[in-house]
C-alpha cells in the first residue's frame, strides 16, 4: 500500500476452451491447472477468454459452481443480461470473476467489430473506497481488426464517467510497446503495464496476454504463471498483476 493506495490483484487466463495440449478437451484439467497452478490466495479479479464454445449458441465449458468454490470468487454473469445467451457462461467466451468484497455497479457487454465475433466485458466497481473499471476481452489476429476494435472500446470509454481502467485479457499484440490498437490515439487514454511473453505455451516468447491500466493506478507486478498442469491445459500461459489502486473517497 502507497500513500492510501492499494494493489488489486487480477489474473488473465485464455484456456483454450479446455482444449490441452495433447488436443483433449478436459474442463476437469483446466480448474486443476488454474487452482494449484496458476492461482494466488490474494488474487480478487479473474478474467478468463476462450471460456465458452467459439461457434452460437456459445455454451459454457466450464464449471461455474466449481470455479467459484475453488477460487472464493464469484462470476459476475449470472444475469441473463449479462451473458451472450441462455448457455454462455459469459460473453462470447469472456467470463469475469470478482472477490465478494468488490461491489459491482455496473457491467456492460460491447459488441467488437471483426470476421469473428469478438467482444469485452466492462465492469465498473468499488473496493474499499476505491472506484475502478476492468475490461475483459479477447481481441483479433489481425492488426487492422485489433485497431477496429480498440477504437470501439476507445470510444466507449470516452462516453463515460472517468476512472481508473484496467484492460486485461488476450490482446493478440505480439509487440512490447502494443503497436497502434493499444496506444492513446486509438485508445484515446494511456494504458500502460509490463508486456511479459505468455504464447505459445511451451517456450514463450510473444506477449499476447497483457494487464495494463489508466492512471493514477500503474502496475507494480506482473508474472507469467507456469507448471506442468498449465502446460497441459492451454496454448496460453495465465499472466498475474497487481494493479495499484489509489483511493477515490
Amino acid at each position: 500500500m502507497t500513500n492510501g493506495a492499494q494493489t488489486l490483484s487480477v489474473l488473465s487466463w485464455n484456456v483454450h476452451r479446455s482444449r490441452g495440449s495433447d488436443g483433449l478437451v478436459d474442463p476437469d484439467r483446466t480448474l486443476v491447472a488454474l487452482t494449484d497452478e496458476a492461482w494466488r490466495p490474494d488474487v480478487r479479479g479473474l478474467v478468463l477468454q476462450e471460456a465458452d464454445a467459439e461457434i452460437p449458441p456459445h455454451a459454457g465449458i466450464l464449471d461455474i459452481a466449481r470455479v467459484e468454490a475453488a477460487t472464493g470468487l464469484r462470476s459476475v454473469h449470472v444475469e441473463r443480461s449479462r451473458r451472450w445467451g441462455q448457455e454462455s457462461h459469459g460473453f462470447l467466451g469472456t467470463i469475469l470473476f470478482l472477490h465478494p468484497s468488490i461491489e459491482v455497479e455496473e457491467v456492460v457487454l460491447l459488441d467488437l467489430p471483426g470476421r469473428c465475433h469478438r467482444g469485452a466485458v466492462v465492469l465498473d466497481g468499488r473496493w474499499d473506497g476505491r472506484a475502478f473499471r476492468l475490461v475483459g476481452t479477447h481481441l483479433s489476429l489481425l492488426q487492422a481488426l485489433r485497431i477496429a476494435q480498440m477504437r470501439t472500446l476507445g470510444q466507449h470509454l470516452f462516453r463515460r464517467p472517468a476512472r481508473q481502467t484496467i484492460l486485461c485479457g488476450d490482446l493478440n499484440e505480439w509487440r512490447p510497446w502494443g503497436g497502434l490498437a493499444l496506444s492513446k490515439r486509438i485508445l484515446g487514454m494511456r494504458f500502460s503495464g509490463p508486456a511479459p511473453a505468455t504464447f505459445p505455451i511451451r517456450r514463450p516468447f510473444l506477449p499476447l496476454d497483457r494487464i495494463l491500466t489508466t492512471e493514477p493506478g500503474r502496475v507494480v507486478r506482473a508474472e507469467v504463471r507456469d507448471g506442468d498442469g498449465i502446460r497441459m491445459a492451454s496454448d496460453h500461459r495465465p499472466l498475474l498483476a497487481d494493479v495499484l489502486l489509489p483511493r477515490t473517497g
